[in-house]
C-alpha cells in the first residue's frame, strides 16, 4: 500500500487511552476545546449535507466530549466474571450491549487514575478498546478451527478479540504492510496469550491468494472521522482528495480479500471514518463487480443511523441499506461504520 498517503493512525488505543482521561488534549497537542471554529467550511458544508443540521450539531457536541473508557476482557486468559471481581473494588463497570466481553470502566475514588497500570492489563486479562471497534469481531464472528485472515491486524486490538472468539484453535493470519505497527501487534498478542497465530508483512492491495479463508477481515485504513473526540489532528488532515484516494485503496483491499474468501465465507469490512466515499460507496462498487457476493443483515443491540444510499450524485446499490453506520451521538461512541459480505457458493 502506498503509506505517502496521508492516513491517520486512529487504532493506536493502547497509546491514548490509557492515559488519565483529563490529560488527552496534552497527548494530543491540543491547547483548546474542540469548537466548530476548528473544522474547516468544506469538512462543515459536506457534513451539514450529509446528515442535516440537528445532527451535525450533535455530531459536533459529541465529537467535542472526552470519549468513555472501555475495556474487552481477554476470555483466553480469565473470565468476565472474574474481571468483575478484580476491579469492582475500585471501578465501576457498565456492559457495553453489542459486546458481552465489553465494558465501559469508571474509577469509584475521583482522583485521576490509569487503568493500564492495573497488574490485570499488563497481564493481558483485558484490553482497552473503544466499545466501537468491538463490533467488527463481534459480527465477523469467526469460530474454533476456521481459517481466518485479519488483512489490516496492527496494533491489534481487533486481532486479540478474534482469537478469543476462535479459542486459539484454526489459524489466524494477522497481516499489516508497515513494519513499524507490528512490533505492536506482536507485544499485544503475546501479552493476551494468543497462540493460533501467523503474524504477516503483506501489502493488502497485491494479495494474490485465492479462496483459502473461512472469514476475513478488513479493517481499512481511512480518513478517522469518526474519531475526532479521540484525534483532533484529523480535522487537519481531513480533506475531500484525501477522501477520494483512500476510496481507491480501500477497494482494492476490499476486492483482493473478497477473492481470497472461500464460496461461503464471510467477510466484514469496517472503518472508523462517515465518509459515504469510503463506506457504502467501496461495498457498493464490490457488489456491482462481484454477482457472487452479498450484503448480510447485521443483528446487534445498538442504536444506528441510516446508512447513505446517494451521495455527490451517486446511488449506490440498494442492498447496502443493510449495513451499519453509527455516529458518536448515537452510543456515545466513536463513529464506525461495517458491512457483513457472504460469497455464495
Amino acid at each position: 500500500m502506498n503509506k505517502e498517503t496521508s492516513i491517520i493512525d486512529v487504532d493506536s488505543e493502547e497509546e491514548i487511552t490509557n492515559n488519565p482521561e483529563s490529560d488527552l488534549q496534552e497527548q494530543l497537542h491540543v491547547d483548546k476545546k474542540f469548537t466548530l471554529e476548528d473544522l474547516k467550511p468544506a469538512f462543515i458544508d459536506r457534513y451539514t449535507k450529509l446528515i442535516g443540521e440537528e445532527n451535525f450539531a450533535c455530531f459536533k457536541e459529541f465529537s467535542s466530549k472526552y470519549i468513555k473508557k472501555t475495556i474487552r476482557v481477554n476470555t483466553l486468559k480469565t473470565t468476565v466474571d472474574e474481571i468483575k471481581r478484580r476491579l469492582e473494588t475500585d471501578w465501576i463497570l457498565e456492559q457495553v450491549p453489542w459486546c458481552k466481553e465489553g465494558f465501559w470502566i469508571k474509577y469509584r475514588h475521583g482522583e485521576r487514575f490509569d487503568i493500564g497500570n492495573v497488574p490485570e492489563h499488563q497481564l493481558g486479562y483485558f484490553y482497552v478498546q473503544d466499545a466501537a471497534s468491538m463490533i467488527p469481531p463481534v459480527v465477523l464472528a469467526p469460530k474454533p478451527g476456521e481459517i481466518v485472515l485479519d488483512l489490516c491486524a496492527a496494533p491489534g486490538s481487533k486481532t486479540t478479540q478474534l482469537a478469543q472468539y476462535m479459542n486459539n484453535e484454526g489459524l489466524l493470519i494477522a497481516n499489516d504492510s508497515q513494519g513499524k505497527r507490528l512490533s505492536a501487534l506482536g507485544l499485544n498478542t503475546q501479552r493476551c496469550g494468543v497462540r493460533n497465530i501467523l503474524i504477516t508483512k503483506m501489502d493488502g492491495e497485491r494479495l494474490s491468494q485465492k479462496e483459502m479463508f473461512d472469514k476475513i477481515l478488513v479493517d481499512a485504513p481511512c480518513s478517522g472521522t469518526g474519531t475526532i473526540r479521540r484525534n483532533y489532528k484529523i480535522i487537519e488532515m481531513w480533506s475531500p482528495h484525501l477522501v477520494s484516494k483512500l476510496s481507491g485503496i480501500q477497494y482494492k483491499l476490499l476486492s483482493n480479500a473478497f477473492n481470497a474468501l472461500k464460496q461461503g465465507g464471510e467477510l466484514v469490512y469496517s472503518t472508523c471514518t462517515l465518509e459515504p466515499e469510503e463506506d457504502e460507496k467501496v461495498v457498493s462498487r464490490l457488489l456491482e463487480n462481484n454477482p457472487d457476493a452479498d450484503i448480510l443483515d447485521i443483528n446487534l443491540d445498538i442504536k444506528r443511523s441510516p446508512a447513505i444510499m446517494e451521495f455527490d450524485r451517486q446511488k449506490y446499490d440498494p442492498r447496502v441499506s443493510k449495513c451499519l453506520r453509527i455516529y458518536p451521538q448515537d452510543n456515545d461512541s466513536e463513529g464506525f461504520f461495517v458491512a457483513k459480505i457472504k460469497k455464495l457458493e
